[in-house]
C-alpha cells in the first residue's frame, strides 16, 4: 500500500457512510475495507497514517484546533487530524496548507453551530483494527515509527491568548465568536 492507495481507501470509505463528515463512521468503514486487503498492506497502512499525523503536526492547525474545541491537549490534537485524515485528501491537504480553510467547510461550520467538538480517535486505530480482525493478533513490533517535526517556533504563543489566535485565524475567530 502506498500513500495514494490509502487515500483511495479513505475516499471509499468516505463513500459508503451516510454521513461522511462523522469521523467515527469513515473509520470505522475504512478499517472492515483494509481488513479485505493482504496483512503486508494493513501493516504499510500504519505507517501511511503516522507520516500522515507528522506531516499534520503543525502549530498553525494546533491552534485551530484550539479554537475550535474550546482547548487542545496532545491527545486530543492527534485526535483532530485524526478527524481531519477522514475528510480526505484534498481536504486534508488544503487545511494543512491553511488551517484557516477549516472555517469554509460546511462540516465545521455545522459543528460550530452546533457546538461540536472535531475529533476521531478511532482513525489512530485503522490499521490496528483490521489487522487484529484478519490476524487475531496485534500488528508486530516496529511495523511502524513517526518522528514529529519540530513546530513552527513563530506560533510559540499560548493558545489562550485569544487575541493572538484570531489575528492569525481570523475566518475561524468569525465562526466561533459567533
Amino acid at each position: 500500500m502506498d500513500t495514494q492507495q490509502f487515500w483511495n481507501l479513505i475516499e471509499e470509505a468516505r463513500a459508503q457512510v451516510p454521513a461522511p463528515d462523522n469521523g467515527d463512521a469513515v473509520a470505522r468503514r475504512a478499517a472492515t475495507l483494509l481488513a479485505l486487503r493482504p496483512t503486508e498492506e494493513i501493516v504499510a497502512a500504519q505507517q501511511i497514517l503516522w507520516n500522515l499525523m507528522a506531516e499534520s503536526y503543525k502549530a498553525p492547525l494546533w491552534g485551530a484546533a484550539y479554537m475550535i474545541n474550546g482547548g487542545c491537549s496532545d491527545d486530543l490534537f492527534d485526535y483532530f487530524r485524526g478527524w481531519l485524515i477522514t475528510q480526505g485528501r484534498a481536504t486534508f491537504e488544503s487545511v494543512i496548507a491553511d488551517p484557516d480553510r477549516l472555517a469554509g467547510l460546511p462540516a465545521v461550520r455545522s459543528f460550530a453551530a452546533d457546538g461540536i467538538d472535531i475529533e476521531c480517535e478511532e482513525t489512530l486505530s485503522i490499521a490496528w483494527d483490521a489487522y487484529q480482525e484478519v490476524t487475531g493478533k496485534e500488528l508486530p513490533d516496529g511495523a511502524f515509527t513517526i518522528q514529529y517535526p519540530a513546530l513552527d517556533p513563530n506560533w510559540g504563543f499560548d493558545f489562550a491568548d485569544g487575541d493572538q489566535l484570531s489575528r492569525r485565524l481570523p475566518c475561524l475567530a468569525a465562526l466561533y465568536s459567533g
